[in-house]
């Protein structure tokens, strides 16, 4: 008797789970967690690794130039303006309101005439009610979008946090030819991406008070999972239909919701992972708030510390870049310490994105946090051509940007050449676990540190715990003089910093043209061999040298003094050369064998 209720119990478990899989993780996370849905990484253009700027309070044509015209006065990068909700005259019928951005064709074409690029804020949504826009209650809006068999069934207006509405069905050939009609309006201002919003992972039936995670579409019964990778992809094709160098901005990660990945990563040239909020930690917060949260998409309150746990996740499943609103997307200020930890980490993320909700003018902060975010928005900007390395590496199946470490809370690598242990909680002591080999601190790099080791260090707030592995070759593109790695006189040269160990070599990857060139060195005896080959480049190299050369030779011929010089101060071996040399091949030729 006892082995009969033993069986029944066995037989209902077994039934009980394979209802819970086809019930809740074949339509939500996929067969298992969809990791067979993943392809590489797009080829993510350079400009979207540049610094993006938000703001989520005001909305209008007049503040986004207040803002650009202020991060220009101040020295402050800016690539790229995303614009959020609300926009348009109505969620998604893809209308520039006038009234928030008056005669859009002379606007956006003036902002793309000085340099900035234009993402906008979309989702999947048909609305009958949209909270924020100018025209709010539509319903036969809605209606005709029903009629016409353009949405996903039932059609019956599904409350999401910008309003009610149905999902546009990505399989109709028909409601595809009126979505992207209505998106033309805006490509043709010459948009150069979307934010794609998360509304996709809503799809699915209210039986009562129990969700069912399908819906009909044209192709019949649809899991949730299923319209999420229709919405991701056809977005980010239609828009290279449109801009050869369009990207979409997609969610990767966030907290526990869709461990297998929001968005399919070879549909994502761009991460971020949202909403958090202008804190530091996340458990005390969670006890103890009493705020609000405006706008977050996904309930529960985050803080600085989940944004970097789900950046991290991410680049485990292999979105390769990645980011978070700096300082937070939702709360009434943003603590400056947290806006300077957290704008320091996002220098070393493939997104800097500045913005949400908050004070984003920084020249209208305190002058410390307008000096250190500027510092380290440049670096970001400096560091593009050594991302866009690893944008290459990644999409042809090889090294991502991110790389997790096993030792050390949240340690992880950048590339293959900057470890990374950001500061998460407000304090300066920071406690670091060096990987086997040796280190040198980034921002004082005269010392070498042996690991595997563990080393606790106090970070003022203008510097931050990176460190750069001996051995390593990273082109920069510098333009000003706040890092300390060149100045004004470096723009239009690649910069290139070389820490000489045995040899080494890196491909600086040409974002517009597509050549490369193979920038390599090699140690012998007492002369240090440097080579650039392939496509020429204006460079700088910046060798770092704890004694000065006695010469140097490019090509055979030895250089002028006047054509390099050794910083004491820095200890580095500064060599400035145009792109007319020969076969770039440099011998830096020293008294002493010991290069170190």
């Amino acid at each position: 008797m006892r082995y009969k209720w033993l069986r029944i119990t066995f037989y209902s478990l077994g039934i009980l789970l394979l209802l819970s899989y086809f019930y809740f993780f074949l339509p939500v996370w996929g067969i298992p967690f969809n990791a067979q849905r993943h392809g590489n990484p797009p080829l993510t253009p350079a400009w979207a690794l540049e610094c993006w700027l938000w703001e989520d309070d005001v909305n209008t044509a007049e503040y986004v130039d207040e803002l650009l015209a202020g991060y220009k006065a101040y020295d402050i990068p800016v690539r790229t303006i995303l614009l959020d909700s609300p926009w348009s005259l109505r969620y998604n019928d893809f209308t520039v309101d006038t009234i928030r951005y008056p005669d859009p064709k002379v606007w956006f074409r003036h902002l793309e005439e000085e340099g900035y690029r234009v993402v906008l804020w979309m989702t999947s949504m048909v609305n009958s009610y949209s909270k924020d826009t100018q025209i709010k209650e539509d319903m036969d809006w809605f209606d005709r979008a029903t009629e016409r068999g353009f949405l996903a069934k039932p059609p019956t207006p599904l409350e999401w946090w910008k309003g009610k509405g149905g999902f546009i069905d990505y399989y109709n050939p028909k409601a595809m030819d009126w979505w992207h009609g209505l998106q033309q309006n805006v490509f043709d201002l010459g948009i150069d991406g979307w934010k794609l919003d998360g509304t996709a992972t809503l799809f699915r039936q209210q039986w009562g008070p129990i969700p069912f995670f399908y819906k009909r579409t044209t192709k019949g019964i649809t899991s949730t999972r299923s319209y999420m990778d229709r919405y991701y992809r056809d977005e980010y094709n239609h828009g290279l239909s449109q801009n050869s160098d369009f990207v979409t901005l997609s969610r990767s990660m966030d907290r526990g919701f869709h461990p297998e990945g929001f968005a399919p990563i070879d549909a994502s040239p761009v991460n971020w992972v949202g909403d958090q909020k202008h804190e530091w930690v996340t458990d005390e917060m969670i006890q103890n708030s009493g705020e609000s949260n405006k706008d977050i998409a996904l309930e529960g309150i985050q803080g600085f510390e989940s944004a970097i746990k789900s950046i991290l996740k991410s680049a485990e499943l292999g979105y390769n870049v990645v980011g978070s609103d700096v300082a937070g997307f939702s709360g009434r200020t943003i603590p400056p310490r947290l806006y300077i930890r957290w704008a320091q980490f996002s220098s070393f993320c493939g997104l800097f994105l500045n913005g949400g909700h908050g004070e984003r003018r920084l020249w209208k902060r305190s002058a410390q946090e307008l000096e250190i975010i500027r510092k380290y928005a440049w670096l970001h900007t400096e560091l593009v051509p050594y991302m866009y390395h690893y944008v290459v590496t990644a999409h042809e199946g090889g090294r991502r940007l991110q790389t997790p470490l096993k030792e050390g809370k949240y340690h992880y690598m950048f590339g293959d050449d900057f470890l990374i242990a950001p500061i998460y909680r407000d304090d300066k002591n920071r406690q670091i676990s060096l990987p086997e080999g040796e280190w040198r601190y980034f921002f004082g790099d005269k010392g070498i540190l042996q690991g595997p080791r563990l080393v606790d260090m106090e970070f003022s707030l203008d510097e931050f715990p990176v460190f750069i592995k001996e051995g390593a070759i990273v082109p920069l593109k510098v333009k000003r003089g706040y890092t300390g790695l060149g100045d004004n006189t470096s723009d239009g040269f690649i910069t290139i910093l070389i820490y000489p160990d045995i040899q080494n070599s890196f491909v600086y990857y040409h974002p517009v043209t597509a050549k490369e060139t193979r920038i390599s060195y090699i140690r012998e005896a007492s002369v240090l061999k440097v080579g650039l080959e392939g496509a020429k480049i204006p460079h700088i190299l910046r060798i770092h040298s704890p004694i000065p050369p006695e010469g140097i030779v490019l090509d055979g011929l030895k250089l002028s003094s006047d054509s390099w010089n050794y910083d004491k101060d820095q200890e580095k071996i500064i060599i400035k050369t145009d792109s007319d040399y020969k076969t770039g091949n440099y011998s830096v030729i020293f008294q002493s064998q010991d290069l170190k």
